[in-house]
């Protein structure tokens, strides 16, 4: 057994943040179930490292795994296991992490086997997480998943705790130190979840009427959305001098920030920088950030920014169009934006994304190039917003029109008897507040 054994506590509760300045060594371990999944595997250890580069622990080594048979206790096959646990004594290893979730169990059982921390893609998501929010409405979202997440793990954070046989004549067992703990516990927790859902719908609510009286403006909304790290601050910043926080780890942003543009055609625009999306992301997560990933469901366009110098463009663009489909965004005007032209080194890969992604405009948002492309396409969605119709309304209904005479363009009124008759651009939003009133339209 390795000589250098951390205290029980830190092996026993198995939590990420328990690990010391010094103790950042990790390994890394994700499975497949066949030879051509391995590949895949590999790039999502790939991507785990660079989770772990952002919370500041530092990869020794990288496993992708064989599985044949999956096992309740441990996960693995006691084989690995045993490998695993040979290569964290000889390696020095502070933290075993695995790409893929695992039960609070095997948890317990693989920090048994390996004599160290073991936590899950999750739990590092929520540390890194937890690091980079700065936002109070941030915070309160990580906190609610990082509650939510402890809850099943309860049981084994008191096996310390030793359990008490009754001397009564009913033989049975009382319920010891442990077994009181948890229930204190569960209901100190289930009370912590009630109040943090208390602040976010208060926040929410704020939110709420931000986004109200931004309609009430007219201005279009595009939020800037695409997988973590793939340049959305920094083209925020190009765009608009917003002096987002802009670092090259993933996560760097995590609240959404919002600024005003001004298009060459003397179009206002708001433009919305979101946090990014990554592949296997926590439900949890997902649902915890609903409210701050709805400024992407609530914007009138979507930018889809793309890594295009990154060799698994074409898997973050399949995972970001999967979360917009849980969100259900999938259907919003998207302009697909591919980044980093300037560092694509393969031009056969790029002329791929180009073509199975049809309309795509290539950039450098830190070269600043491709720049009037895209912003030529921005104003052709904002146009594909409106349209020009022909209404006739009769003057005592005059008043019903309000929305569209605050928010649209008259370019003609005539009058007719006792009616009015418009020629109107409008929001295509407004389209069922006029329909019958239209006589036609353009």
């Amino acid at each position: 057994m390795r000589s250098n054994l951390k205290p029980e506590k830190t092996i026993r509760e198995g939590r990420l943040y328990d690990l010391t300045e010094q103790e950042k060594k990790a390994i890394l371990v994700g499975v497949h179930f066949s030879s051509a999944a391995k590949l895949e595997c590999s790039e999502q250890l790939d991507e785990l490292e660079s989770l772990c580069e952002t919370y500041g622990l530092v990869t020794i080594l990288k496993m992708p795994c064989p599985l044949r048979e999956y096992n309740a206790g441990l996960y693995l096959g006691k084989g690995k296991v045993e490998e695993i646990g040979r290569l964290v004594e000889q390696l020095q290893c502070d933290i075993v992490i695995f790409d893929n979730e695992i039960s609070p169990q095997q948890q317990r059982n693989l920090e048994k086997a390996f004599q160290c921390t073991v936590i899950d893609r999750t739990e590092l998501i929520l540390g890194v997480f937890a690091q980079r929010a700065r936002t109070s409405e941030a915070k309160l979202q990580i906190e609610l998943a990082s509650v939510r997440y402890q809850v099943p793990r309860l049981r084994r954070l008191w096996t310390h705790l030793s359990r008490q046989r009754t001397g009564g004549s009913g033989g049975g067992y009382l319920k010891g130190e442990g077994e009181k703990q948890i229930e204190i516990d569960r209901r100190l927790l289930k009370n912590q979840v009630e109040s943090i859902q208390k602040e976010i719908e208060q926040v929410a609510r704020h939110r709420e009427t931000q986004r109200r009286e931004r309609e009430r403006t007219g201005i279009p909304t595009f939020a800037i959305i695409g997988y973590t790290n793939v340049g959305k601050s920094t083209l925020m910043n190009a765009l608009t001098d917003a002096d987002v926080f802009v670092e090259d780890k993933l996560f760097a942003t995590l609240d959404t920030t919002t600024r005003k543009f001004v298009l060459s055609n003397k179009q206002s625009i708001l433009l919305i920088d979101t946090v990014g999306f990554i592949r296997k992301i926590p439900h949890m997560l997902v649902a915890a950030f609903k409210s701050t990933l709805e400024e992407a469901v609530q914007a009138d366009i979507l930018i889809h920014l793309v890594d295009a110098s990154s060799p698994r463009a074409s898997l973050q663009i399949e995972a970001t169009l999967e979360i917009l489909k849980e969100l259900g965004a999938s259907s919003r005007p998207i302009v697909t934006v591919l980044n980093k032209a300037d560092q694509c080194q393969d031009s056969v890969a790029m002329a791929s994304l180009l073509e199975k992604n049809p309309k795509s405009i290539a950039i450098s948002a830190l070269q600043r190039t491709g720049f009037d492309a895209l912003l030529d396409r921005m104003m052709h969605e904002i146009a594909a917003l409106r349209k020009t119709v022909r209404l006739r309304v009769p003057q005592s209904h005059y008043a019903d029109l309000s929305d569209v005479l605050r928010e649209g363009k008259v370019f003609s009124r005539e009058y007719e008897e006792n009616d009015i008759l418009l020629e109107v651009e409008i929001p295509k939003s407004l389209e069922r507040k006029i329909a019958h009133y239209l006589i036609g339209e353009q």
